[in-house]
C-alpha cells in the first residue's frame, strides 16, 4: 500500500512535526511493515526553480522541432535552454532545474552545447520529475500563480512524504488511506475524520439499471448509480493524478481515475461501465462452464465454474472484483456511465485471481476483505467528484441490493487476554482497547460481549481479539520471557540415518535437489502407474499455490525427473540427482475431518479423528541419473550411466543407513516406472523396500528424457533401525585370494548365486564380488559364466592352501546342489 502524508493528514490530526522515524516506529508498532519512508523533494537535487519563458526560437534542420528558448528564473541574467516541447508559448511559467541539479533516476544537469547552440538547464515535464508518467510536454503552470526564481518543490507538489507499507493478509482494511489514518489516529490518540462518514441515499423503489444476482455467497450487496451526459474529454485534477502516481497507480481517464482514487482512499473497488455498450439487464452468477471472456489487459480467459462473472445478455463482461472486459469499458468518448460499487466473497476472489493470475489492486483489497458498508458511500463521493468536473445529469434511482449479514457478537472471557499475554488487563482496559478499533464491548457476567466494526471481518474468534488488545497495548509492552530450555538429546536415530544417506550418495558424485511437493494430475499417467495402482489416489490441496499442480505427490520421481529435465535443457549432460522427502499417501474415506477451533484443547475424540484424516507421510528416497557415470577423458572412453548404477545407488544408501551387506538382497521385478526387463526391487531382510532400474521408454517420452534414464526409489521409513554392531578386530594376517567362474542357467540371478556363495564359505570367507559375466554357444544354450572373486583371511593365522580350497570347495558345492552351476573348466 502507497500513500502520501498529506492524504493521511486529511483524516488524522498528525503531530505537526512528525519525523519519519517516528512515523516508521508508530506503523511498525501497529502491525504493518514498512517498506520506505521518501521525502519527495529530496529526489531532485540542487536548483528546481519557477522560470518565465521570454523568447521562443524554432530552429530548423533537425529530424525533430527543437525550440531555443531563453528563460528568467530570477537570476541576473535570463537562462538560455534548448527544449524539443512544444505546448507552452511566450509567457508562460515553467519549470526550470538549474546546471548541477539531478533528476530522478540519477540524471544530472550541466551546462552544454547542443543543436548549436547552448543549453543551461532544462525545462521539466512531470515525468521527468517523477509526478506522473506523461511525457506528452512540459509542466505549464496558471498564469501569475507565482513570481520567476521561487522553488518550484511546493509549486508542482514535490514536497511530499511518500509512505509505503506492507499489509499482512489479515487486515485489509489498511489497504486505504481510511484504514491507515484510523490506526495513526488510535496510536498517537488524535482526532480521526472518517472519509466515510457521509449522508449517502440508500436504495430507492425504481433501479437505474435491472440487476439480478443469482448467488448471494459470491456477491452479497450490490450497488449502482447512473450518471448521462457527461463531458468525455474532461482531465482528472492535478492533485487526484499526483496521489494516482505517487500510489503506483498511472492516470487513465476521469471516471476511471475516480474509481481508483476512491479505492485507495476508502478501500472500496468499484467500477465503471459505459452504458450505451451495455445489452440488457445485468446478471450476476457464477460462470458458466466453457464460457470465455476477453479482460483489459487483451487476454481471453477460459472462466472457471467457481468464478464469479457479471452478464448482460451478450455473455460475461467482467470477471467480477479482479478485472472488467473489454466490451462494456468505458472509452473516449463514453459519455453514459454507470457506477458500480459491491461486495464480494474474500475466499472466491483469492482463487479466481490465482487461477487466472491477476493480482490486480481490487483482488488484492476483495481476498484481504472490505467493508461491506462502504458501497453507497463511494457511489455517492463518486458521483460528486464526477459531476463537478464533468458536468452530466444524475439519475436520482439509486440501486442497492443488499444481502449481507450484519458481524455476530464474540464472547471474549475476561481473563483471556491477561492469560494469553501476560499482563494484567481489566475488563475495562480490554473494552476500551477494543472500542479504539471500533467495537463495541458490553460486560455481561465474566464475559465481554463484542461485536467487530463492519470493516474488520477479520474479528471472529476470541483469540482475535486478544490480538488486538495485546496490538494496541503496545507489543513493547509485553515482557520478554524466555521458555525454560530441556537439555537437546541430539538428532534421533532416525535423523543421523537420513543424513549418513544423503553423505553417502554425495561422495558417489549425486547432487541433492529439493523440489515443491505438488504434481499436477497427469502425472500418474506420465509414470504409467496403472488404474489400480494406489500410487493414483493424492491429496488434492483446496487452495493450492498453482492449479496446474493442485496435488500432493505420492513418489518422489515425478518432481524429480522434472528436475532432471530442468538440467538438462540448461546444458547438462551429465546428470545424477537426488532427493529425500515425504510423499503423502491419503486414507480413502468419505467422512469429513472435524473442525478443531482455537477456544480450546480438541478432545481425545476429535484429535483422533482428525489425525486418522491425515495421509500417511512416510519418507521416502529417489535417484535419477542419465549420461555418463565416468567421464571420457585422455585416459580412455567413459562409460554411459545404466540401470545398474540405480541399483548401485539403493545398495549404497541402503548400506549407509548402517544394515550390513548380508540383509540386503536384490532381485528383478516389474513395477511401473521402471522397464519390465531392467528393473529389480530392493529387500532388506526379506521386505521390500524400493524399486530401481531403467525407466520405462513411454515414461521417458513422457518427460523428454535421454534413452537409458535411470532412477531408484526407497521407502527410507521401511528400513529398520541400524543394529549396534561390536567393532571387527582388524587381522593383521594375509588374505588368500580365489576365483571361481560358474557356468549355470542365465536365468539364475547373480545376487543369488553370490549369496549361495557366502553361506557355503563359512566365517573365512571376509568379501566376494562378481567381476565378470560371460556367454557363449561353447558353453550350451541358456547358460552363461559368473566368475566371482573371494577373499579368504583368518584373525589368528596365515591359511594354508588346503583351508583355503575347502572353503572353496564348499562355497561351490552350495551353489551346484541349489542351481546346478558347475566350475567352468571342469
Amino acid at each position: 500500500m502507497k500513500t502520501t502524508l498529506s492524504w493521511l493528514r486529511e483524516f488524522v490530526e498528525l503531530p505537526a512535526g512528525i519525523t519519519a522515524s517516528e512515523l516508521d516506529t508508530a506503523l511498525t508498532n501497529l502491525g504493518m511493515e514498512v517498506e520506505s519512508i521518501v521525502d519527495q523533494a529530496a529526489t531532485v537535487t540542487g536548483d528546481l526553480v519557477v522560470g518565465r519563458v521570454l523568447t521562443i526560437e524554432e530552429l530548423t534542420g533537425f529530424k525533430k522541432p527543437i525550440r531555443f528558448t531563453t528563460v528568467d528564473v530570477g537570476r541576473d541574467a535570463p537562462q538560455e535552454i534548448v527544449c524539443g516541447a512544444r505546448n507552452f508559448a511566450e509567457g508562460d511559467l515553467v519549470v526550470v532545474i538549474l546546471p548541477g541539479g539531478e533528476l530522478p533516476g540519477g540524471f544530472r544537469i550541466g551546462a552544454r552545447k547542443t543543436y548549436g547552440r547552448n543549453s543551461n538547464g532544462m525545462i521539466c515535464s512531470a515525468a521527468e520529475l517523477g509526478l506522473s508518467g506523461d511525457h506528452s510536454g512540459i509542466i505549464v503552470l496558471p498564469p501569475d500563480s507565482v513570481v520567476p526564481g521561487v522553488d518550484a518543490r511546493p509549486v508542482v507538489g514535490l514536497d511530499e512524504v511518500l509512505i509505503e507499507v506492507e499489509i499482512t493478509p489479515d487486515r485489509g482494511y489498511e489497504m486505504s488511506v481510511r484504514g491507515i489514518a484510523r490506526e495513526l489516529a488510535t496510536y498517537f490518540g488524535v482526532p480521526f475524520l472518517d472519509p466515510a462518514d457521509l449522508d449517502a441515499p440508500g436504495g430507492t423503489a425504481g433501479v437505474p439499471h435491472p440487476v439480478e444476482i443469482e448467488d448471494t455467497a459470491g456477491c452479497d450487496r450490490f450497488a449502482a448509480r447512473v450518471v448521462r451526459g457527461i463531458d468525455p474529454d474532461a482531465s482528472s485534477p492535478e492533485w487526484m493524478q499526483r496521489r494516482l502516481v505517487a500510489a503506483g497507480i498511472r492516470t487513465i481517464s476521469l471516471p476511471v481515475d475516480i474509481t481508483n482514487y476512491l479505492m485507495l482512499e476508502l478501500g472500496q473497488p468499484m467500477h465503471v461501465f459505459d452504458l450505451n455498450r451495455l445489452k440488457g439487464g445485468l446478471v450476476v452468477r457464477r460462470a458458466h462452464p466453457g464460457e470465455k471472456l476477453t479482460t483489459l489487459d487483451g487476454v481471453a480467459r477460459a472462466l472457471d465454474a467457481e468464478d464469479m462473472v457479471i452478464c448482460d445478455e451478450t455473455g460475461p463482461i467482467s470477471l467480477a472484483a479482479v478485472m472488467g472486459g473489454e466490451t462494456s469499458e468505458w472509452q473516449q468518448g463514453t459519455v453514459d456511465v454507470l457506477l458500480e460499487a459491491a461486495h464480494w466473497d474474500p475466499v472466491m476472489v483469492g482463487r479466481t485471481a490465482r487461477r487466472h493470475k491477476l493480482f490486480s489492486e481490487a483482488a488484492k483489497r476483495w481476498e484481504r476483505g472490505v467493508d461491506p458498508q462502504l458501497p453507497l458511500v463511494a457511489l455517492e463521493r463518486a458521483v460528486g467528484i464526477l459531476t463537478e468536473r464533468a458536468g452530466g445529469d444524475v439519475d436520482e434511482r439509486v440501486l442497492d441490493i443488499n444481502h449481507v449479514t450484519p458481524p455476530r457478537v464474540v464472547r471474549l472471557p475476561v481473563a483471556l487476554p491477561s492469560s494469553v499475554i501476560g499482563l494484567s488487563y481489566s475488563p475495562a482496559e480490554v473494552a476500551e482497547l477494543l472500542t479504539k478499533v471500533g467495537c463495541s464491548a458490553e460486560l455481561v457476567g465474566d464475559e465481554l460481549e463484542v461485536v467487530p466494526p463492519s470493516w474488520r471481518p477479520d474479528l471472529l474468534a476470541p483469540i482475535d481479539l486478544v490480538e488486538e488488545v495485546a496490538r494496541l497495548g503496545g507489543y513493547n509492552e509485553i515482557p520478554s520471557v524466555l521458555p525454560p530450555a530441556g537439555s537437546s538429546k541430539g538428532l534421533t536415530a532416525a535423523q543421523r540415518q537420513r543424513r549418513s544417506i544423503g553423505r553417502a550418495l554425495a561422495e558417489n558424485g549425486y547432487v541433492e535437489v529439493l523440489s515443491y511437493p505438488f504434481v499436477a494430475p497427469g502425472t500418474a499417467d506420465a509414470l504409467g502407474l496403472a488404474a489400480d495402482d494406489p500410487r493414483r489416489s493424492a491429496v488434492r490441496l483446496t487452495n493450492p499455490l498453482s492449479e496446474e499442480e493442485p496435488l500432493l505427490r505420492t513418489s518422489l520421481l515425478a518432481p524429480l525427473l522434472g528436475t532432471l529435465k530442468r538440467n538438462l535443457s540448461r546444458g547438462r549432460r551429465d546428470v545424477a540427482l537426488f532427493e529425500t522427502g515425504t510423499v503423502f499417501l491419503p486414507h480413502l474415506t468419505a467422512a469429513a475431518p472435524p473442525v478443531l477451533g482455537v477456544d480450546r484443547r480438541p478432545t481425545v475424540d476429535e484429535w483422533t479423528a482428525a489425525n486418522a484424516m491425515v495421509p500417511e507421510q512416510p519418507w521416502h528416497l529417489a535417484v535419477a541419473l542419465t549420461g555418463d557415470i565416468d567421464p571420457a577423458g585422455w585416459w580412455g572412453e567413459g562409460r554411459a550411466a545404466s540401470w545398474a548404477d540405480a541399483v548401485e545407488a539403493a545398495r549404497v544408501a541402503v548400506a549407509a543407513a548402517g544394515l550390513p551387506a548380508s540383509r540386503i538382497s536384490v532381485r528383478a521385478a516389474e513395477y511401473a516406472p521402471w522397464h519390465p526387463g531392467r528393473c529389480a526391487e530392493i529387500l532388506v531382510d526379506g521386505v521390500v523396500v524400493g524399486h530401481a532400474g531403467e525407466l520405462h521408454p513411454s515414461v521417458i517420452a513422457a518427460f523428454d528424457l535421454p534413452k537409458r534414464t535411470s532412477a531408484a526409489e526407497l521407502n527410507l521409513t521401511l528400513l529398520p533401525a541400524a543394529p549396534v554392531i561390536d567393532a571387527t578386530r582388524i587381522s593383521t594376517f594375509p588374505a588368500a585370494l580365489i576365483d571361481v567362474a560358474l557356468v549355470l542357467d542365465r536365468t539364475v540371478p547373480a545376487a543369488d548365486v553370490q549369496a549361495a556363495l557366502a553361506e557355503g564359505a563359512g566365517e573365512l570367507l571376509e568379501s566376494v564380488s562378481l567381476f565378470d559375466v560371460y556367454e557363449s554357444e561353447q558353453l550350451g544354450s541358456g547358460k552363461r559364466s559368473l566368475a566371482y572373486k573371494l577373499t579368504f583371511r583368518a584373525p589368528d593365522r596365515t591359511l594354508t592352501s588346503e583351508e583355503t580350497i575347502a572353503a572353496r570347495d564348499a562355497a561351490v558345492a552350495v551353489t551346484a546342489s541349489r542351481f546346478g552351476a558347475v566350475l567352468r573348466g571342469a
